[in-house]
């Protein structure tokens, strides 16, 4: 925990104000549906379940977290910095081993091929986005 005096304070808002100003920031949306449903794939946020093909995959915190993050908005590309202080809850420092080591499990736990991947489509120099599997 920091403790900043007033003058620290103030000094250390206008920073993150400046930066706020240069660095365009995207909010996340939470799905407005307590399921997200693709072609083979269903995901219960409500219950925390993911379902493939009708079978229950066990997923770790992180997995389950990396999915939920991507699924919730199809088509827009996450870097792995996102993901990572989406899913991490905890500023990025060295997140890129971490995160694709989680998604490469992912992959392997709901893919149809983890080779050829349906779902969690790599977008090369920037990150991950997931594909509606159709």
């Amino acid at each position: 925990m920091l403790v900043f005096n007033d003058t620290e304070e103030k000094a250390v808002e206008k920073a993150i104000a400046a930066l706020a100003d240069m660095i365009p920031l995207e909010a996340i949306q939470p799905p407005h549906s307590p399921v997200l449903t693709f072609p083979g794939l269903e995901i219960r946020l409500h219950q925390r379940r993911v379902l493939k093909n009708g079978t229950e995959v066990s997923l770790t915190r992180l997995e389950y977290g990396a999915l939920c993050c991507l699924a919730a908005s199809p088509g827009r590309v996450f870097t792995k910095a996102q993901i990572f202080e989406a899913v991490w809850s905890m500023e990025r420092e060295s997140c890129q081993s971490n995160v694709a080591n989680v998604i490469c499990n992912l992959r392997k736990k709901i893919e149809p091929d983890n080779r050829n991947p349906t779902y969690i489509k790599t977008v090369l120099g920037i990150g991950y986005k997931f594909a509606s599997g159709e």
